[in-house]
């Protein structure tokens, strides 16, 4: 998913034995692009290869991670008040199991609103530790979508028992999504995506101006009370 959009950009449905993260050696980005993941992810090689490419990444730091620091980068009063309690230079993979090494940046926040502490890694030498930080809080969106998707398209039950069955109800759900934020982007009144995929869901079948209804739900309702829309408008 793109930060700027709310939509995934890359798909890949992989049986449930099949570790994700497979997934991303498949992912081809443009120099300059900043790549977000979490801590799961730890491909040392594919890191150093997105290094090269000039792609940035922000992750969070394993438990089981080596690190060896080197030295501790200065950081401004804004950040130390928002929250940022050290910008550090380290080497990651530093022994014989992984003899891939990076020189990333370790930095260490902390949340006030959850009071926990966070440790991000990262290749980006520009931006600054509080960037980086929110950065990570993006994230989150890929985890909005699976809730989007779960709450408000049929994907508990399938129709039917076979790969192809399935296959075809979870594209039909992400085909239905993206017209519904195609919608609510583009409708005039202000709609949650629960109240617009609601709402949709229950006039398909009437004869109401669709269009019409989300942008002033009251007069549509109105004007088909007393006025029902003919089959054969003459």
């Amino acid at each position: 998913m793109k930060a700027d959009e709310d939509i995934p950009q890359l798909v890949k449905l992989t049986p449930s034995a099949c570790a994700d993260t497979s997934f991303m050696e498949e992912i081809n980005l443009p120099k300059g692009s900043i790549l977000t993941f979490d801590k799961g992810y730890n491909n040392y090689k594919l890191l150093k290869k997105w290094d090269g490419q000039g792609v940035s990444w922000v992750s969070r730091l394993r438990k089981a991670a080596i690190l060896e620091f080197l030295e501790d980068r200065p950081l401004t009063d804004n950040q130390t008040s928002q929250g940022v309690r050290s910008d550090q230079w380290a080497i990651l993979g530093h022994n014989h199991h992984k003899p891939t090494k990076l020189k990333v940046r370790l930095i260490t926040f902390f949340d006030k609103e959850k009071k926990r502490e966070f440790q991000f890694l990262t290749n980006n030498t520009t931006l600054s530790a509080l960037t980086i930080s929110n950065i990570y809080k993006r994230r989150w969106q890929i985890e909005t979508l699976f809730k989007r998707i779960k709450q408000n398209y049929p994907l508990r039950n399938f129709l039917g028992d076979s790969e192809n069955a399935i296959r075809i109800q979870i594209w039909c759900a992400l085909i239905a999504d993206l017209l519904l934020k195609v919608i609510q982007k583009q409708v005039k009144r202000h709609w949650g995506f629960v109240n617009l995929a609601s709402m949709i869901r229950l006039h398909l079948m009437t004869y109401i101006n669709l269009w019409q209804f989300l942008n002033c739900p009251e007069k549509t309702l109105h004007r088909a009370r007393y006025a029902p829309p003919s089959l054969f408008p003459t």
